[in-house]
């Protein structure tokens, strides 16, 4: 590590990065040769095939300088006057919170390290004075990739706005006739909060202000709804089943698309990301399917500008997205507690570690304003076998982000994972059963009940078979999703957004009677046959095929042998059919109504 005045910065920045100046990736060829300082400008020499790079951090006033990847600022400094080394032409750069000169020498073609090592000293000579008695700006003012162009900012609410400067540096911002000043911390952080504003679909300019000047354009306001989770959330829309139909229809230029790209760190991070760019054909292709069909039927019935943020990682389970805070809300989830309080920003951590996820890939985001998050996720967790507890997992990432961004009443809509043999295929740990995925699908139900304005979608009818993680039809788990949202955050009235979900029951006459939240126009058979999926059983908890009926808007469950029943399950098993539905064609969650 490189030491910056109270902060840090890495030493190396990430493969791929393009250097300023002869734009050559670095690569595979690149090694650290040494390390100098005069002051507080620090060098860094890179070997590269045939020529030494000379990187010269320069942190004069930047205490917090931080590499991260992403080259924000060239700009040309002019050849170094030196007849010995008239070849170099340096440019200053920024990187992250750093501000730093980047060279290349072609007559450095030795590896030895005293040649390279003169020359080092020569510019760290040359930097230090040349920034001491120049008018350039050591830390201009800087963004995070979520504050971008092409952006669209949550209407109705406070717009949240932050960056990095000089410490003390007064940083000013306007955004159409309002505006707002700040001056940066001692750490050079800033943050402002602007007024509300209304949608509008008439592309605006966003001016900030200090010893430089940035300017974002294209910029709308709306609605934004972060979507996140593991493969599914993740499936492009190039795979979906109905991309050959959907696609060519994908050009909206008022809904903006934006990717956080799979980074597991150890701390909180506050940059990362790509570009915003316009929903269109070409753009639309690697961006989530569910994603993006949540967002154009939001767009298609709110006729608003749309904002969705994709932050999705394949293959990974709840924990790894959960901030500290969420973990701590749960006394069941003390063990996780204490393996994230002991990471530090030397410490190794991958896709699977607590927290890592959160702070790679959401806390770069925060505070972005947001109407809601949307989320599917569960597979991993259902391989091991969390139905137990996945519950209160889902209580703490929940809460934890809403605490995080500030919005404790942050709607949160979830898919219930589909049908899928994992007995069958050999997929689960050989001390689960064929019950672990009902009872996962049961902790997941129990979430709408413990966890104030959630929602979820279920999908047992357009998955079937279980013969995939992955099934293609991403179109309508999006459109659920987006029911959810148009009923609880859009004010459509009567809108049915949810199939029938098991309420409670009573015994009458040798049958059970079941009640059901969200029946809409009433209980039906979606394929017209006789209800099925019902089992049954007595004292001796014993579970056998059931007759079921829909009697008004009630089910009866009953077992020619079972005269004195206790209790009913529904779709209680890996790869259900069940048919048990609304008028509004959305399928009844799998449930239970034992604790056995």
């Amino acid at each position: 590590m490189l030491q910056a005045g109270e902060g840090t910065a890495e030493l190396t920045p990430p493969l791929g990065f393009e250097l300023a100046g002869f734009h050559k990736p670095v690569g595979k060829e690149r090694r650290i040769t040494g390390v100098r300082e005069s002051g507080r400008v620090r060098a860094l020499a890179l070997k590269l095939r045939d020529a030494s790079v000379l990187i010269l951090v320069l942190d004069l006033l930047s205490v917090s300088a931080e590499f991260s990847g992403q080259v924000q600022q060239a700009v040309p400094l002019g050849a170094a006057k030196n007849s010995r080394h008239r070849q170099l032409r340096p440019r200053q750069i920024k990187l992250g919170g750093a501000t730093a000169i980047i060279l290349r020498s072609n007559i450095a073609k030795t590896e030895r390290w005293h040649q390279e090592r003169r020359i080092l000293m020569w510019l760290t000579i040359l930097a230090a004075s040349y920034f001491l008695t120049s008018a350039i700006a050591l830390a201009d003012v800087t963004l995070p990739k979520i504050i971008g162009s092409h952006m669209v900012l949550q209407q109705g609410k406070p717009i949240n706005l932050w960056g990095s400067a000089d410490p003390d540096e007064t940083v000013v911002v306007r955004f159409g006739a309002t505006h707002a000043s700040v001056r940066a911390d001692k750490d050079g952080k800033w943050r402002v909060q602007l007024e509300p504003q209304k949608a509008g679909s008439d592309p605006r300019e966003l001016k900030i202000s200090g010893k430089n000047e940035i300017v974002l354009t294209d910029i709308l306001v709306g609605e934004v709804w972060l979507c996140s989770g593991q493969s599914n959330m993740k499936f492009p829309m190039r795979a979906t089943m109905h991309k050959d139909e959907e696609i060519p229809k994908a050009d909206h230029p008022a809904i903006r698309l934006w990717q956080m790209g799979k980074k597991a760190e150890a701390q909180p991070q506050t940059h990362g990301g790509d570009d915003w760019v316009a929903c269109s054909q070409e753009t639309v292709q690697g961006f989530s399917g569910v994603a993006y069909h949540f967002g154009e039927a939001l767009h298609r019935e709110l006729k608003v500008p749309i904002g969705l943020i994709q932050s999705a990682v394949d293959g990974v389970s709840i924990e790894p997205w959960t901030p500290l805070a969420g973990f701590e809300k749960m006394d069941s989830l003390k063990n996780y507690q204490e393996k994230v309080r002991v990471l530090t920003a030397e410490s190794r951590v991958d896709p699977g570690t607590p927290s890592a996820l959160y702070n790679g890939m959401i806390h770069p985001l925060v505070p972005f304003a947001l109407r809601g998050i949307i989320w599917y996720q569960g597979e991993w967790n259902c391989f091991k076998g969390d139905a137990a507890i996945y519950t209160d997992k889902s209580d703490a990432l929940i809460s934890g982000w809403r605490k995080a961004f500030g919005q404790e009443d942050l709607p949160f809509y979830f898919v219930q994972i589909g049908p899928m043999a994992y007995t069958e295929k050999g997929w689960l740990r050989k001390s689960r059963t064929p019950e672990t995925l009902p009872r996962f699908w049961d902790a997941q139900r129990a979430c709408l009940k413990s966890i104030p304005k959630s929602g979820m979608v279920v999908i047992t009818d357009i998955f079937k078979g279980g013969d995939s993680l992955h099934p293609p039809n991403k179109r309508d788990v999006g459109r659920r999703l987006a029911l959810w949202a148009l009923a609880h955050d859009y004010g459509r009235q009567g809108l049915v957004h949810s199939g029938p979900l098991y309420q409670s029951m009573k015994i009458d006459a040798g049958k059970i009677i079941l009640a059901f939240d969200h029946i809409g126009g009433g209980l039906t058979s979606s394929d017209g046959k006789d209800l099925a999926e019902f089992m049954i059983a007595g004292e001796d908890r014993k579970f056998v095929p059931a007759r079921a009926e829909i009697k008004g808007s009630a089910v009866e469950v009953h077992g020619p042998d079972i005269p004195q029943p206790v209790a009913v399950r529904f779709a209680w098993r890996e790869v259900p059919e069940p048919n048990l539905a609304n008028k509004e064609g959305l399928p009844a969650s799998p449930f239970r109504t034992d604790s056995w």
